[in-house]
């Protein structure tokens, strides 16, 4: 469905005196996504995971030059095909429920998504049956965002997506701050999705939250794909980058080990592998040339070192 390739995005700005700088905030970034299918995508802040879902719906600032390859069910992502795509075979669930309009009705919202895509009529119908799907009562339609619960809040922006009949759905950190039960509905809507014949792409922080529901995980790292690996592959020790077994053994149920030194600024990013300064298994290859994108182990792997 979705065929990322080398993608890179480089933001132009001005400092003290008018002078240029270019900030390559993502570079060599690689993804893919079948139809079905829940791929997560991990990593810091500052990694190009939002970045990313940006560029996918074509509403990067002005400032910003793509470079690289976006292929959707076959066809290149321009920009002109972004912006017929977006809201309708493309939808993001934003990370914050502050997204919503505090001066329309839920109801009226979603109903707007609807029409994209069909009549009005119909659109009010596929509403109301979205909303019975989610749990929503019938009393939902005419309330306000503030009227409801932090829950339900969530479900309406998962409706938004649902009744916009889109392929692709991208979910942009929709668990941070929830209590566990609220995380775990969200995630099984994601599934459902998935299971309906949807592309998910799941952006989150949480690689335990990410793995109740995703097939596969892709590793971002200062706006690159470090590592893509199936979520098994976690669990039965067969992580093939540096960094993401750092991430790994970080989590307060695994070793609780922080990962030393800090992710390198776009302005100051390294000739060599961006993971290199914190890296115990760096070399002086490491240093003068960024490893290309293998596969490893049925993984794939930007590092030198990841052995098969």
């Amino acid at each position: 469905m979705l065929s990322i390739s080398n993608l890179g995005v480089t933001f132009t700005q001005y400092d003290q005196g008018l002078r240029r700088k270019q900030l390559a905030v993502i570079t060599d970034l690689d993804l893919d996504v079948q139809s079905g299918e829940v791929v997560a995508v991990v990593g810091a802040s500052g990694s190009g995971k939002s970045l990313l879902a940006h560029a996918l719906l074509g509403i990067l600032p002005q400032n910003a030059a793509l470079s690289g390859t976006m292929i959707f069910k076959g066809e290149p992502l321009t920009p002109q095909r972004c912006r017929a795509l977006r809201g309708k075979a493309i939808a993001l669930i934003p990370q914050s429920v502050g997204y919503l309009d505090p001066l329309m009705t839920v109801g009226r919202q979603v109903q707007r998504v609807a029409q994209l895509s069909g009549e009005v009529q119909s659109a009010r119908a596929r509403v109301e049956k979205t909303f019975s799907r989610y749990d929503l009562p019938d009393q939902t339609y005419p309330l306000y965002p503030f009227q409801l619960s932090g829950g339900m809040a969530r479900r309406v922006l998962v409706s938004t997506a649902v009744v916009s009949q889109a392929e692709l759905v991208i979910a942009d950190e929709p668990t941070p701050g929830l209590h566990p039960e609220v995380v775990a509905e969200t995630l099984n809507h994601l599934k459902e999705l998935a299971q309906a014949g949807c592309g998910i792409i799941l952006i989150t922080h949480d690689i335990a939250a990410a793995l109740q529901v995703a097939d596969r995980v892709a590793i971002f790292y200062a706006g690159t794909t470090v590592e893509i690996a199936a979520a098994t592959d976690f669990s039965s020790d067969n992580l093939r980058h540096p960094y993401t077994q750092a991430l790994w053994r970080s989590l307060p149920q695994n070793e609780f080990v922080p990962v030393p030194g800090n992710q390198p600024s776009p302005e100051h990013l390294p000739q060599g592998c961006l993971f290199a300064e914190r890296c115990d298994w760096v070399s002086e290859r490491c240093r003068a040339e960024r490893p290309p994108l293998k596969t490893v182990r049925a993984g794939q792997v930007r590092c030198f070192h990841a052995e098969g």
